[in-house]
């Protein structure tokens, strides 16, 4: 007996159908230029800061408020030391930025690795924003807080006030 053909696939109305190839590779690079431009920002501001030899309160260069957690308690909030991490890891000093802030210079490697990623992208019109979203998911959420937790018991124990 001949078996009979599949169905033919039918257009969802609830997915839109996309535009031309064009205009979606402008979209993903305008997208990648706009991903190295705030990675490249970050990354620049921390640069020009002089990360505090305390391994917390660079960002006060910035003109924000002195930590109320550590003028609460005297102890380090679980940011603590993110922003002198990112300024070390601009400067290159990525051994100085893991120990003052380990997430911290986890945080700045990945700000530069999207900088490149937007970079290719802005150049290529390559989709790597969907590739970095697909990598967003519960388990990675799990452990960024794992990570970021464990960086705070590091800052603790480390805590000179």
């Amino acid at each position: 007996t001949p078996s009979s053909p599949p169905p033919a696939p039918s257009a969802s109305l609830s997915t839109p159908r996309p535009t031309s190839g064009a205009a979606i590779g402008l979209r993903d690079r305008l997208g990648g230029l706009a991903t190295a431009g705030v990675g490249s920002g970050l990354l620049g501001v921390a640069a020009w800061l002089t990360p505090d030899d305390a391994g917390h309160g660079t960002h006060e260069q910035l003109m924000l408020p002195r930590c109320s957690w550590v003028g609460l308690f005297d102890k380090p909030c679980p940011t603590c030391g993110m922003t002198t991490s990112f300024s070390y890891a601009a400067e290159g000093d990525l051994a100085q930025a893991a120990i003052t802030q380990p997430f911290g210079a986890v945080l700045a490697i990945l700000t530069s690795v999207l900088i490149w990623g937007g970079l290719h992208s802005a150049l290529t019109g390559a989709r790597v924003g969907g590739f970095a979203m697909r990598l967003m998911n519960r388990w990675t959420l799990i452990a960024s807080l794992v990570l970021l937790l464990g960086a705070w018991g590091y800052k603790l124990l480390t805590w000179g006030g």
